[in-house]
């Protein structure tokens, strides 16, 4: 068995039995594809390596055969490996995946030009209709060029999806793996989301006590994060909002930040989203906030708590689906349906998702999914197999 093997599938099964051909060119960020075609293998995918001269200049083909346990073509040659893999034959290959993509091969391929190995599997792929993802990396000068944006443009237009750089000073760096990753994950993914508009709302609220301290809940964000990307992968149109949270951000997902309840209130105001999910830990009560910073050395503090508005009951007011999430601790099964049920009729919901905090660690959860029609489902595992369920759950809300 190759090396490779032992990781296919470690992360996700969302690319098992994908075979996705990842095109490879001369910018320096090729030194990337090692690990970029690991990451697409830990989600089960089977990666065939194709390298253009240039980028062989970078990092050598054995090093690619290692990555992907395949052999790299390097050359077209009389095995026509582009026909076998692109043309018209029933075990093409799922996707073209080409990253980097320097502004030669952009140009190249919208002229319709196939004098490497890379640019010849466009024209195939592009003909018959696979579909192609470029990550384009190139200096900053290069990529405002205007013909290349013009080539960019018509590419777009013929059907290939890309992915902006990050542009760091002078330079417009090819993107994350993770974002390179997700997209090849919404292309070959179910699309039951598409132009569907999603909303999340994750992490925790923060109330201040005086201007040093704050109360907050021991939300983590977490399943917010795995909402968000679950539904980009599946086609919709996401944006995130997170409090205070502990896990890394998308970098590559529209992203809105809020600290109070009081300041989530004002942005609810501008929902105009399909679909809202709030597991966000919001406060039920705040503090008077004191000016300055309340002296230490006291031997006792008492603070005095108010009631918040409820963002859920604000959110409501929209015309929207809207999915809240309850968490207890310590409860038996039917107490934790009982409260939750309460919630459910008192907003009402279009569903509520309820979990005891007891069955939650990093990564894990195990929940109780409630529909007004009385349907209830449970799920449990990863964070991400539970967000695909929920999800799953949200498409039959009528």
């Amino acid at each position: 068995m190759h090396p490779s093997e032992s990781l296919r599938g470690s992360k996700s099964k969302s690319l098992s039995g994908k075979r996705i051909v990842l095109g490879i060119t001369g910018s320096i960020a090729a030194v990337e594809c090692f690990e970029l075609a690991r990451e697409l293998i830990r989600h089960g995918a089977n990666v065939q390596a194709v390298m253009s001269e240039e980028a062989m200049n970078l990092v050598t083909p054995w090093a690619m055969e290692f990555a992907t346990g395949n052999e790299v073509i390097d050359v077209i040659d009389g095995r026509v490996q582009h026909v076998s893999l692109f043309g018209d034959v029933p075990d093409k290959a799922d996707l073209l995946l080409i990253a980097p993509c320097t502004a030669n091969t952009i140009s190249k391929i919208a002229c319709g030009i196939d004098d490497t190995p890379v640019t010849t599997m466009a024209t195939t792929a592009l003909g018959s209709k696979v579909p192609i993802v470029i990550a384009p990396a190139m200096h900053l000068t290069m990529f405002t060029n205007p013909i290349i944006q013009q080539n960019v443009e018509k590419l777009k237009r013929a059907g290939i999806d890309f992915l902006d750089p990050k542009i760091e000073g002078k330079k417009a760096k090819i993107a994350d793996n993770a974002e390179i990753v997700m997209a090849v994950q919404r292309r070959l993914g179910k699309n039951d989301f598409h132009a569907k508009r999603v909303l999340v709302i994750g992490g925790s609220s923060e109330e201040r006590i005086d201007e040093m301290r704050i109360i907050t809940n021991r939300g983590t964000g977490e399943t917010a994060v795995e909402l968000v990307r679950a539904a980009f992968q599946r086609g919709a149109d996401v944006e995130l909002w997170m409090g205070r949270c502990s896990v890394p951000l998308p970098t590559f997902l529209p992203l809105r930040r809020f600290t109070t309840v009081d300041s989530l209130l004002e942005m609810v105001k501008g929902i105009d989203h399909d679909i809202v999910l709030v597991p966000a830990a919001l406060a039920d009560y705040a503090p008077e906030p004191q000016p300055g910073k309340i002296a230490s050395g006291k031997k006792e503090l008492v603070l005095h708590m108010k009631a918040v508005p409820k963002v859920l009951d604000a959110i409501r007011k929209q015309n929207v689906k809207l999915i809240a999430f309850k968490a207890e601790h310590g409860i038996k099964e039917g107490e934790l349906v009982k409260r939750a049920t309460a919630r459910l009729d008192s907003i009402p919901l279009e569903m509520i998702v309820a979990n005891d905090l007891h069955d939650v660690k990093p990564g894990e959860t195990k929940v109780i999914m409630l529909r007004q029609n009385g349907r209830r489902s449970k799920a449990c595992g990863s964070k991400a197999s539970v967000a695909n369920d929920i999800l799953d759950e949200t498409l039959k809300i009528e």
